[in-house]
């Protein structure tokens, strides 16, 4: 071909043929509410957004007893040695990566509990990887390699439609693993394909089909107070005191002494001396400063109650 011109059979060379979805979700209509976004001032953009994500709040509220339900079985999954898993694409998918690693520093949950699964790998954390929520086989293989009998698979998709999670779904009750899907798509067709579906009616975007906004939003609510209840209904919550946190820095070494503070109303004194006594444990020194038993007996009033404080008082009390 010469400089400078085009080669006539080059443009008669058609492109490869990819697939096209058209996705119907709630989420991908538009909002008539900021139509005229782009031509708002700053303030007026904000006020938009704000008053848009303060339907989030209201959606959530209305499946409480669907993430209920969903709390119910991961705490049997855990309680019998099983794992919950979360498997997403894109901003879904983050937000799973994300409540999952907050769980080990926040309640010392052991790392094998939670799961996140995320389409196109870890690389897709910073990046998007090209088709890789599209790929349902890949979801499939990865849930059929991991997920087993009696584990919770939490699917994690604004649209409730993408195939990567799905994919991994269909596998994980083939595992008969129990199966959750949370989505921004009430009328998913996938909410028959699952055992607890959470649907949350987040309505239209304000930026069209910019799921990392309400959907966005709206997931990390329901993640947060999931996860957060699984670890209160396993004892890791005393009271409304993280009462499992380690030591790994300054600050938490002081927040553990307000802990034992706010929770025996002894002085300081007493407390950094129960904790060091308790070898740094902060249950065991708990639990001793409460019943008034020497440390061996409230280690071992933890050990009889599955490391259950309020069993471990019970016991103590008898």
């Amino acid at each position: 071909m010469t400089a400078g011109r085009v080669d006539p059979d080059e443009l008669a060379t058609p492109l490869p043929a990819r697939p096209v979805v058209r996705v119907g979700a709630p989420t991908e209509r538009r909002n008539p509410h900021s139509a005229d976004l782009d031509l708002m001032s700053t303030r007026d953009v904000l006020t938009v957004i704000n008053d848009a994500d303060r339907r989030v709040p209201a959606a959530v509220a209305a499946v409480l007893d669907e993430i209920a339900t969903m709390v119910d079985l991961a705490v049997t999954a855990l309680r019998t040695g099983r794992r919950v898993h979360y498997f997403g694409a894109g901003t879904s998918g983050r937000l799973g990566v994300l409540d999952a690693a907050e769980l080990v520093p926040t309640f010392n949950s052991p790392r094998h509990w939670f799961c996140s699964h995320l389409a196109g790998g870890p690389e897709a954390m910073w990046r998007a990887v090209e088709d890789a929520e599209d790929d349902a086989r890949g979801g499939a293989a990865e849930a059929a390699d991991c997920v087993r009998p009696g584990d919770l698979v939490v699917g994690l998709a604004a649209s409730g439609r993408t195939p990567y999670v799905l994919g991994a779904l269909a596998a994980a009750r083939a595992q008969a693993a129990a199966t959750a899907l949370v989505c921004a798509n009430p009328d998913a067709p996938a909410a028959t394909a699952v055992d607890v579906f959470v649907g949350v009616d987040t309505g239209p975007e304000v930026v069209t089909g910019s799921t990392r906004m309400k959907a966005g939003t709206a997931q990390k609510l329901v993640l947060n107070m999931f996860s957060t209840a699984v670890m209160v209904r396993l004892g890791r919550v005393y009271s409304n005191l993280m009462i499992d946190v380690v030591a790994t820095n300054a600050k938490l070494r002081g927040r553990m002494i307000d802990i034992l503070e706010e929770a025996t109303g002894c002085a300081e004194d007493i407390c950094r001396r129960a904790l060091h006594e308790a070898d740094g444990d902060l249950k065991t020194a708990l639990v001793a400063l409460v019943s008034g038993a020497e440390i061996p007996a409230a280690r071992a009033a933890l050990a009889r109650s599955a490391d259950q404080v309020r069993g471990a008082l019970a016991l103590l009390a008898s």
